[in-house]
């Protein structure tokens, strides 16, 4: 995969720094224990308030962070680093733990949110900013929290989860895997490989034909395939891979968004970017030439990156997080 260019960087960036700092519209999962409870956003998430929902602010953080990272002469840069210094406070990151930490909150923005919160450790980790430190640790109560129970997530899950939306089982862990390689965490890896071996090694035949449903911004099977290539020898990919998905190349056409104004129907275009970054894992995985998976990941990434910047919220607020991804996925 390519890296991000400062011209793309400088436009990916845009997005999360004119939304992490909008409290509405605010879509909240929230449990709630009585009357005292209900509270605006900022004051039940210290750090991730903007952007719509948690999960999308902490990606959106991710992206900013991964764009400073690439490229620290970015446009914006000053009023970013004014945003970490604002947000990222002891104070603040004790509170997202105290929320994770309350009654009937277990399963709150499990897998997705937990990936996303620890590929921003991760990225924060990789960044030589000289307070990117202090930053990350204003995180690391949250972030042993998730690493902690990730572990016995998956020891209950039996099943994995294999929509395309924010449930989906491989996606939370190829972002926790990612994390886990970049820290050096010593629990995580072992244990995604045992449950992934456990889950996933006996899949044959996808149906790929049923993808995508209305609201996906991820394709069930490419997720895990690229979970899969991520975790076995090259030989041992490609023989799973024939099993699992056959004729692949004629498979997957970039999907139709109708309307960008639906805030599920512009998931759609969150679909093709990410079976882009899929295609092309996928493809650094497999021997020999897999130009006819690199052409589908061109196909999907041109049927969407040009309609990041919308005008609608629904889709503003979270695609560029998803345009880096297809673009140079979560290499380091």
């Amino acid at each position: 995969m390519t890296t991000l260019t400062l011209a793309q960087a400088n436009r990916f960036a845009a997005l999360p720094l004119r939304n992490l700092a909008i409290e509405y519209p605010n879509s909240l999962a929230h449990f709630v224990h009585g009357p005292d409870d209900m509270q605006p956003p900022h004051r039940l998430h210290p750090i991730f308030w903007g952007s719509y929902d948690w999960h999308s602010c902490v990606h959106g953080w991710w992206l900013l962070t991964r764009c400073l990272r690439r490229h620290p002469d970015l446009a914006a840069a000053p009023q970013a680093l004014a945003l970490y210094a604002r947000f990222f406070t002891a104070a603040a990151g004790a509170g997202e733990a105290a929320y994770l930490d309350a009654p009937g909150r277990g399963t709150w923005q499990r897998p997705y949110g937990w990936g996303w919160l620890l590929a921003l450790s991760a990225e924060l980790a990789l960044w030589d900013h000289p307070q990117a430190r202090q930053w990350r640790a204003a995180l690391q109560p949250l972030e042993q929290r998730i690493v902690a129970r990730f572990p016995a997530y998956m020891d209950k899950l039996t099943y994995p989860i294999r929509v395309g939306t924010h449930f989906n089982t491989a996606f939370g862990l190829l972002l926790a895997l990612h994390y886990a390689r970049i820290t050096d965490e010593p629990t995580l890896t072992p244990a995604i490989a045992a449950y992934a071996e456990r889950v996933f090694r006996a899949d044959v035949d996808y149906p790929a034909h049923y993808e995508p449903n209305g609201d996906d911004f991820l394709s069930g099977g490419l997720v895990e395939a690229l979970l899969i290539a991520e975790l076995m020898p090259q030989t041992d990919f490609a023989a799973w891979w024939n099993r699992f998905l056959p004729n692949a190349t004629t498979v997957f056409k970039p999907a139709i968004v109708a309307d960008r104004s639906d805030a599920k129907g512009v998931h759609l275009d969150g679909l093709n970017l990410s079976r882009a970054w899929c295609l092309r894992g996928i493809a650094d995985g497999l021997p020999g030439d897999q130009s006819g998976l690199l052409q589908s990941a061109a196909a999907h990434e041109a049927a969407s990156l040009p309609f990041l910047e919308s005008g609608e919220y629904g889709g503003e607020h979270w695609l560029a997080t998803y345009a880096a991804l297809s673009i140079e996925g979560l290499a380091a």
